[in-house]
């Protein structure tokens, strides 16, 4: 493997620790607002089915809930839960009061139409920005809740002091839940944002070129290890969203955790990488409470 040049001042965007910054702003103006004389914020999780992987993420929510001091609910169901039973719990939510925001934890059982599950959460307490009334109302520049992997994305950037007004972005991956609307955001008159961005997937040619030109580089696509070196220009951001199961015989478990990049042989090159485990993952889960406190506070809808 040839060397590549150390770029002396490369900084790792540590996301736990970002999001443990934030979620201790969240839990002083939580306390504070609950001092007022208010209740607090309430978060609810509906996960269906048996999926290990999403097993720990909605647990994760919910222990992340009881750190900042806000309410929550978990409603399990197995996997035989019908289309029309899971449709009846989304509009018991969306009609309790008590509830500020709910998530319905994906993937769904096969048997169940994700879009026409999304479709009948309501828009005030859709805290995953999903619904197309909220992405309408991100595509504009209005308030709204953003979805939460972009959210957490625009606030490594924002936090971390990277402008990247003018500069040149790529994107890939053209997911509705990360590619789409972060490539949406980051071009928007705003700050983070005012981007040049280039929306890179499965049919774009020379993706490696599109790759080289990029000042900032987010990486969603779902293949580990896709992004070398060779295609990292010297100075540049990356983004990792990806996190890919490696089968590894060295391992305990017996498999490793690795992003879309390939870090080791990325990281020397870059002026700010995020790892994987710990960069964009941990912030996703941050940027659904920071949506549900303004949700609470009815911040976007009267």
């Amino acid at each position: 493997m040839r060397l590549h040049h150390q770029n002396q001042n490369m900084q790792l965007i540590d996301g736990r620790e970002l999001a443990n910054t934030i979620k201790e702003e969240i839990a002083v103006t939580v306390a504070a607002y609950v001092a007022e004389g208010n209740r607090p914020p309430h978060l609810a999780a509906v996960l269906v089915g048996a999926d290990p992987a999403s097993q720990v993420y909605v647990r994760n929510k919910v222990k992340s809930c009881e750190k900042v001091g806000f309410n929550s609910t978990l409603i399990e169901k197995g996997p035989e839960t019908t289309e029309s039973e899971l449709l009846e719990i989304v509009d018991k939510l969306n009609k309790d009061p008590e509830i500020d925001g709910f998530i319905v934890q994906l993937p769904l059982p096969k048997h169940i139409n994700e879009q026409k599950i999304t479709l009948a959460i309501e828009p005030k307490k859709d805290v995953d920005g999903f619904h197309p009334t909220n992405f309408g109302r991100m595509a504009q520049g209005l308030p709204t809740y953003l979805p939460a992997t972009p959210f957490g994305i625009l606030q490594m950037l924002d936090r971390n002091n990277i402008d990247i007004s003018g500069k040149e972005c790529v994107v890939l991956g053209r997911s509705n839940i990360v590619g789409t609307p972060i490539s949406i955001l980051l071009s928007r008159k705003a700050s983070p944002g005012n981007a040049t961005v280039v929306l890179c997937h499965s049919r774009t040619k020379n993706v490696a070129e599109h790759c080289r030109r990029a000042d900032v580089l987010i990486v969603a696509l779902g293949i580990p290890e896709y992004v070398t070196a060779d295609m990292v220009k010297e100075g540049a951001v990356v983004i990792d969203v990806g996190i890919n199961r490696i089968d590894d015989a060295s391992r305990k478990r017996g498999y490793r955790l690795a992003g879309d990049v390939k870090f080791d042989e990325v990281a020397p090159k870059c002026s700010f990488i995020t790892p994987v485990p710990g960069g964009v993952g941990p912030m996703t889960v941050t940027a659904l409470l920071m949506n549900t406190l303004k949700s609470c506070r009815k911040e976007v809808y009267d």
